[in-house]
């Protein structure tokens, strides 16, 4: 059973996470420290992370988690100018819920991030790019490049599943936008460029090779569709 370490300094806010995260079947460690949040890490298969808490300022806390191990991290947090996310998302949170927010909808976001590390990919539905370099699994939302396993962000996965949806095609930023996150995302259209950068970075010395900038206009995929799935 994954565990979820919910660090959130606003006790109401912890046990109505605690109460949705347990009916969903996950285990819960919940604190209200970000010095605690750094003792019980270990012990946790990811981490909600509130970036307003009263002894460590979040974005350090975020900055420690991720240099001390590869734990995803959701942010829970009331700041939402378009900067203070793509800080976020630079610091590498793996996914970011501005409050007021849905506990439901956050139940939602962290099983999606939790398949994504522990699901297997269907061999079936395979569809490979480039000489069988780079491959897209839409069933278990995996892909790898040169036989590598890609540890991807809902919203990274995302990103790349739309570009390859037409390789060759060039996406805007706006596009993109709307294709990963939904029209309701106003003026998050600036974050793509952090979320390209992330993937990028994931995709290794060929990262500009595989999402190709077409400046003035926005990304595409640099490698073509093979003729039959590998």
């Amino acid at each position: 059973m994954p565990t979820v370490l919910v660090v959130e300094d606003e006790r109401d806010i912890r046990e109505v996470l605690r109460r949705y995260l347990e009916r969903a079947g996950l285990s819960v460690l919940t604190t209200g420290s970000g010095a605690e949040a750094l003792r019980l890490f270990d012990s946790a298969d990811l981490v909600l992370l509130d970036l307003g808490l009263p002894d460590i300022d979040g974005t350090d806390l975020l900055r420690e988690i991720k240099l001390l191990g590869n734990l995803p991290v959701i942010v829970l947090t009331a700041r939402s100018t378009t900067d203070e996310r793509i800080q976020g998302l630079e610091l590498g949170a793996d996914d970011y819920v501005t409050k007021p927010f849905s506990p439901h909808e956050v139940v939602l976001r962290v099983q999606a991030v939790l398949h994504r590390l522990s699901g297997k990919p269907t061999e079936n539905g395979i569809v490979s790019y480039g000489g069988n370099r780079l491959r897209i699994d839409e069933g278990s939302h995996r892909a790898w490049l040169d036989d590598s396993l890609l540890d991807l962000t809902p919203t990274e996965w995302g990103l790349l599943s739309a570009i390859a949806t037409a390789a060759g095609r060039v996406y805007s930023r706006y596009e993109l936008v709307n294709r990963v996150r939904g029209y309701e995302y106003e003026g998050y259209e600036r974050t793509i460029d952090s979320h390209i950068k992330n993937l990028r970075r994931k995709l290794g010395a060929d990262g500009s090779l595989v999402i190709e900038t077409v400046l003035g206009v926005g990304y595409r995929l640099g490698f073509t569709r093979d003729e039959s799935p590998q």
